[in-house]
């Protein structure tokens, strides 16, 4: 089993690996790997400390798998341009007669460069342990927009037969399995009753025919199969909703204890006996407002405060990830020197807890940096910062 960290250095991040016997460095492996310049593999060298061997790989100005697919879905495009990456680093194998074999596919140990949009991968050089390819495809299956059929089917038949066929699966047949995703589901045309077909749709009805029962006996070979994946992930999809009502009920729950008041008029008929003097007083006093009573005893909701005190955002959902990519951050912060995913907030039954997220600059709590996804809880008037900018948590 490998032992994995990650470690900040010389103004770069690392995750680091700690090998369990001393490498024989001049091993063909070893001296392409460390030398560098694969395209799609992590830069790695090899580092001696206190008699132990570990390899560095620079993951510095990306983001794992792992916490980018955390709280979203995996859509159809992200899909395809992570095949197209898979397929890059293993033909780069193929170039440099590398075992590919040794590539690690766990979620947390694949990464991504969210500006170039390229994914890169970890090299062990004569790596005899499981790869995780299984544990990435269950990820995959988990995380997939269950509102996409294509998707399901692809991903799902992905993972059947890689559990059948193995590492041979990977050498060509996925990237065929993948170009289904390229094919948009249509419509069908449906002719309703005492419709005519003109001669022409007949002729191709015909000719088609032959194909058509060909296409008939392999859906009814798959369609058991078929049958498990939508039965298997309907849950999925529910899973889902619930969290889009959850969400929306956690909203509503928010807005409890802010009271809005209309404007409510109330006109008085006049009898026969109210006099046209009382009528006067009445219109001169004004119409009257009805307001509701509100109880004052709100629940006090954390937030984090600029150094001017200014409120930046509350606390208010299980997790706020913060940085300068609007498709990332659940709050943008303008800033050069923060990164595009640069920290994140949670919060559980225990408390709130301040993570990096592998930024460039760094996440300081009270002056003290943390390391690359180490978490550490938030205590009040705690100072935040991110890069330059200067948060306060209270």
């Amino acid at each position: 089993m490998l032992h994995t960290e990650f470690v900040r250095n010389l103004n770069c991040n690392y995750e680091r690996i700690l090998l369990d016997k001393s490498p024989e460095e001049k091993r063909y492996q070893y001296c392409i790997v460390t030398r560098g310049g694969i395209k799609g593999l992590l830069p790695c060298n090899l580092r001696y400390i206190n008699g132990q061997a570990y390899l560095y790989y620079d993951i510095s100005s990306t983001q794992s798998v792992a916490q980018l697919c955390s709280g979203k879905r995996i859509g159809r495009q992200w899909m395809k341009d992570f095949l197209w990456g898979m397929r890059r680093v293993r033909r780069q194998m193929e170039r440099f007669l590398l075992d590919d074999t040794n590539i690690l596919w766990h979620p947390q140990q694949i990464f991504q460069d969210l500006e170039k949009n390229e994914f890169y991968f970890l090299y062990v050089p004569y790596f005899e342990g499981d790869s995780g390819f299984g544990e990435l495809m269950n990820y995959l299956v988990e995380h997939i927009d269950h509102e996409d059929d294509g998707l399901i089917e692809c991903v799902y038949k992905m993972h059947e037969q890689y559990q059948i066929l193995g590492e041979i699966y990977l050498k060509d047949q996925i990237y065929e399995d993948g170009k289904r995703l390229d094919i948009e589901p249509k419509e069908p045309v449906l002719h309703t009753e005492g419709s005519v077909m003109n001669p022409l749709q007949k002729t191709e009805v015909i000719e088609t025919s032959a194909m058509n029962i060909q296409d008939a006996k392999e859906n009814y070979e798959n369609r058991e199969n078929k049958k498990g994946i939508l039965y298997f992930l309907e849950g999925r999809r529910k899973k889902q909703r619930d969290e889009r009502d959850n969400l929306q009920l956690q909203t509503g729950k928010a807005m409890m204890g802010h009271a809005f008041c209309e404007e409510t008029i109330y006109t008085k008929i006049p009898s026969m006996e109210t006099s046209q003097e009382a009528m006067e007083e009445e219109e001169q006093l004004g119409r009257t407002m009805y307001m509701e009573n509100v109880n004052d005893s709100t629940e006090e909701v954390e937030a984090l405060y600029l150094e001017s005190g200014q409120l930046l955002t509350r606390i208010d959902s299980q997790t706020i990830i913060l940085g300068k990519k609007k498709e990332e951050a659940d709050y943008v912060i303008e800033d050069a020197s923060v990164s595009r995913m640069h920290a994140r907030i949670t919060r559980d039954k225990e408390g709130i807890y301040l993570e990096d997220l592998n930024s460039t600059n760094g996440t300081f709590k009270n002056g003290l940096r943390l390391q690359p996804y180490e978490k550490r809880r938030l205590d009040k008037e705690d100072e935040i910062k991110l890069g330059k900018i200067i948060l306060f948590f209270r």
